[in-house]
């Protein structure tokens, strides 16, 4: 039997405690996160993460990413500036595998991600 999984409520699923962004190029940066779901190979992971304004760079070369943002906004562009997109409470944005960019944060985002690698 296949255990069907629901979470609700995302935008008030604890997170773990907030750490500098790794990729950030905004002295300061934070982001934290939670896992919600894995697949038993870990090829797909679901969660929810947030992080404070500022810029980063962002490498989806081996896998996707669908992106649900939850609360704030960002923008988010291609390595080369191009492809701009702004987000905001609501929109979907997905990351197709063999992306790279850059996202910037506006205002405090909060999202709910699946990433998956093929």
């Amino acid at each position: 039997m296949t255990s069907l999984e629901a979470f609700a409520a995302l935008d008030d699923v604890a997170l773990g405690p907030f750490q500098p962004k790794p990729t950030t190029l905004t002295a300061g940066q934070e982001e934290a996160s939670a896992m919600l779901w894995s697949s038993p190979d870990g090829s797909t992971r679901i969660g929810v993460w947030e992080c404070t304004p500022g810029r980063f760079t962002a490498d989806r070369t081996k896998a996707g990413e669908y992106c649900h943002i939850i609360s704030g906004s960002a923008s988010v562009k291609n390595t080369d500036g191009s492809g701009e997109r702004r987000l905001a409470a609501g929109d979907l944005l997905v990351l197709p595998q063999g992306w790279t960019g850059e996202w910037e944060i506006h205002e405090h985002v909060r999202k709910l991600f699946i990433i998956e690698a093929r």
